[in-house]
């Protein structure tokens, strides 16, 4: 397990959440609007992301930002004038709501002054919030999973291996060339020892159909990759996350993928934010019925057509 063998870790008690990206697969919308404050009903996606770390056990949640993304810090910071308001007018259901939202986490924001990637976002958040010798949740605003909670089973296993871990989720081999794609042998069940690890391949490349989905455990060796990435790269190089996992397979080092439970929406194109928002909504109490009503409508009209 490399030079972490041995050691007592530190516990995951923090989540890194890179937003900093131009979300230009939805624009017009996203020229004013982080694409991770569209909504999902009535919560944005990141609150998402944001709730299934805490419900984990996460304490410290560290947002990596760009320009432009000031409404992230909004929506989690205290809202006086509107509490005070919603106080007067006695809507407590919405003021218990609004309070809850700042008291989530200790909420923490970084500013990515250029857009150098995903790996030097990822450095900059742990250079300047982890010790040492601490790992981190590393969480895309991209993926939701309805269902068990990726984080906490994430956290569990490196318990167990000690070493980075990939969330892993089978995707149809047409796909593949756009994700991740990891190799390996199954030490139990769902977890994988990740013997390769190949950025978007195409489908002769791999047999595999397992693609990281945006969450992941980090340890101080990926930090240490990600500097050394940085260090040998131009001021025009993009760094990856990616990048350093196969720099740690080149070591020798351990890397391993879990597949998560659950049923996986990808919230950064249209169609998966809209399935996210019918599957949610089909839960909502406010307008289930009416949903469901709706839904049942058009698809007899469909039959009849």
């Amino acid at each position: 397990m490399g030079r972490m063998e041995g050691l007592k870790m530190k516990r995951i008690e923090k989540a890194i959440i890179p937003v900093a990206g131009f979300g230009t697969r939805f624009l017009p919308v996203t020229k004013s609007q982080p694409k991770e404050m569209l909504p999902i009903i009535d919560r944005p996606a990141v609150q998402y992301i944001v709730e299934e770390a805490v419900n984990a056990g996460i304490k410290k949640i560290i947002f990596v930002t760009a320009r432009g993304k000031h409404s992230i810090e909004n929506y989690f910071d205290q809202a006086p004038e509107l509490e005070n308001l919603l106080k007067k007018q006695k809507k407590n259901k919405y003021l218990r709501t609004i309070k809850e939202l700042s008291s989530l986490a200790d909420f923490c924001y970084l500013r990515q002054n250029e857009p150098r990637g995903d790996g030097d976002a990822i450095y900059q958040a742990a250079s300047s919030f982890l010790a040492k010798d601490e790992p981190a949740i590393v969480l895309f605003g991209d993926d939701i999973i309805k269902g068990p909670t990726p984080v906490k089973d994430l956290i569990k296993n490196y318990n167990k291996v000690k070493a980075p871990i990939v969330a892993l989720y089978e995707v149809p081999k047409e796909e593949i060339h756009r994700y991740g794609i990891a190799e390996g042998k199954f030490k139990e069940k769902r977890l994988l020892k990740i013997d390769k690890f190949i950025e978007k391949p195409k489908e002769k490349q791999t047999k595999s159909r397992l693609a990281a989905i945006g969450k992941y455990v980090i340890t101080p060796d990926v930090i240490k990759e990600l500097k050394n990435n940085i260090e040998k790269s131009t001021n025009k190089d993009e760094i990856r996350l990616s990048d350093a996992f196969v720099s740690l397979l080149k070591k020798k080092k351990s890397l391993y993928g879990l597949v998560v439970k659950g049923e996986r929406f990808d919230c950064g194109n249209k169609f998966g934010l809209l399935k996210a928002s019918i599957e949610y909504g089909l839960e909502h109490p406010e307008i289930k019925d009416e949903l469901k009503k709706y839904l049942l409508d058009k698809s007899n009209n469909f039959k009849s057509d």
